[in-house]
């Protein structure tokens, strides 16, 4: 729960819990601590300080060393009696998962339900038999009325990249991509906007040895304001992921109605299906992204139909639909 911090994005798990809470749900959370060890300890001793007055805890659910939270926070409930749902986050889970397998297997177990974003996690963990009746497919959130819908018919080469800077997200990829793509339209910009998790300076470097300084902006993290400025003002988003599940800032291009380039990674072909909300291309293929951009210059139909496409998917995570998937995951959990 770490977005109330300065340059750090609200989670699923915040925006959440948010909702819940003005639909008259009384909502606690924890933890928003940046350090790991710091973190787990808020959570174990609010759960044991708020054990008494508390019918259901929701685990944000991730791979790597943040696991391990989830496995003590788990097994914590689980001494307290209280019911558990783990609603699960990150590309990388399927992966963790198959290298960790019999851990997984045990601290999911402790769940009475499994929420996944995607049809892509729920397919991966569908592989414990033992778990399949526990898992429910329920999308990431949407506060759609955030996001002015812009529709594009025709569309210029302004670019626009949002992630972190980090290496699952591939940002040097955009890069080379506006490189490419100015041989033929040398208009082209480029935006590339989020955290720093790594490889801020180096991208930087990159677009300076490919003489792209004048046409590539760093404007850092994006904030509400910052962020519907920065989509309004672009046409195309680059999605250069090598790692992804149901990425929320692609469904925010969609909500926007930019047509959205990505690489078919993970569960970006669960969520954008090719040529009808997105065009998707190879992890890493540069060559295939700039075609699929240059498709989307030349042939403004194409680029109408998935901006008006990628709105319509968009809505289906507005609150209201997946606000009565999740009642019906809690009266399900608590009541059957």
């Amino acid at each position: 729960m770490l977005g109330v911090n300065p340059g750090w994005v609200t989670s699923q798990g915040e925006l959440l819990a948010g909702l819940l809470a003005s639909a008259d749900y009384q909502v606690r959370i924890t933890s928003h601590r940046l350090e790991r060890l710091p973190r787990l300890l808020d959570i174990l001793g609010s759960l044991v300080a708020w054990r008494d007055e508390i019918d259901l805890v929701v685990h944000q659910v991730f791979s790597g060393p943040a696991f391990a939270v989830t496995d003590a926070a788990s097994a914590l409930c689980r001494a307290l009696g209280l019911p558990q749902v783990f609603a699960l986050h990150g590309g990388a889970l399927p992966e963790f998962a198959a290298e960790h397998g019999r851990w997984v297997r045990r601290v999911l177990r402790r769940a009475e339900a499994i929420v996944t974003p995607s049809t892509y996690l729920a397919q991966a963990f569908a592989a414990y038999p033992d778990l399949i009746a526990r898992i429910h497919t329920i999308p990431n959130i949407l506060e759609i009325e955030n996001y002015p819908y812009r529709h594009r018919p025709v569309v210029r080469p302004r670019l626009l990249w949002m992630r972190t800077f980090h290496e699952i997200y591939h940002p040097q990829m955009a890069v080379e991509v506006l490189a490419e793509l100015r041989r033929t339209h040398p208009e082209a910009i480029l935006t590339m906007a989020g955290q720093e998790k790594g490889l801020h300076s180096a991208v930087q470097a990159l677009a300076r040895q490919r003489d792209l300084s004048a046409f590539v902006r760093f404007p850092g993290f994006l904030g509400p304001e910052d962020k519907a400025r920065e989509f309004a003002n672009h046409d195309i988003y680059l999605n250069t992921n090598h790692v992804d599940n149901m990425p929320v800032s692609v469904l925010e291009a969609c909500a926007f109605g930019l047509p959205v380039v990505a690489t078919a990674v993970g569960g970006v072909p669960h969520l954008l299906r090719d040529g009808e909300t997105g065009l998707l291309g190879p992890d890493g293929d540069v060559g295939a992204m700039v075609g699929a951009v240059r498709r989307l210059l030349d042939e403004p139909e194409l680029a109408g139909v998935l901006s008006a496409n990628g709105r319509h998917l968009a809505e289906s995570c507005a609150w209201e639909p997946v606000q009565a998937r999740w009642e019906a995951l809690f009266a399900e959990v608590l009541y059957a």
